[in-house]
């Protein structure tokens, strides 16, 4: 099934590793196969990498963006899911950390990704921060 992504004026989106930059005016790209396509707003720089479930977050995003050189950040993924399960008691997220690691282990890693922005908006309400970079981006609909 192909995918169709509606891109605003200027925005960024990366795929199959590469940064790809719309034009002035609002475009449709429709991707007819599989490709790992991550948009500005979901990609995260490693400094900003600096809470406990964006910790997690930014291997996962890195195993989908280079699903070739994946095994180099599971081990990172594992540690600092293991730490985050390990300062949670919700049952709900407990069990959506389980699912990350299902997805992850069968490398379905854009499900990993999704479930993972549930953590950092757990995160962020439980700890009152402001949201900053990856979350503080998001359009509503």
């Amino acid at each position: 099934m192909p995918l169709k992504l509606s891109l605003k004026p200027g925005e960024k989106f990366v795929l199959n590793g590469a940064v790809v930059q719309n034009g002035d005016r609002r475009g449709v790209l429709v991707l007819q196969n599989k490709a790992s396509v991550l948009r500005e707003k979901d990609i995260m720089q490693q400094e900003e990498a600096n809470t406990p479930a964006r910790r997690v977050y930014f291997p996962v995003m890195m195993m989908y963006l280079d699903e070739v050189g994946a095994d180099r950040y599971y081990d990172e993924f594992v540690r600092r899911l293991s730490e985050f399960m390990g300062a949670i008691r919700n049952p709900v997220i407990l069990a959506d950390c389980v699912t990350i690691s299902k997805h992850c282990m069968s490398r379905e890693y854009y499900k990993a990704l999704m479930l993972c922005r549930k953590l950092i908006e757990y995160e962020d309400e439980r700890l009152g921060n402001v949201p900053s970079g990856l979350s503080a981006s998001r359009d509503p609909g």
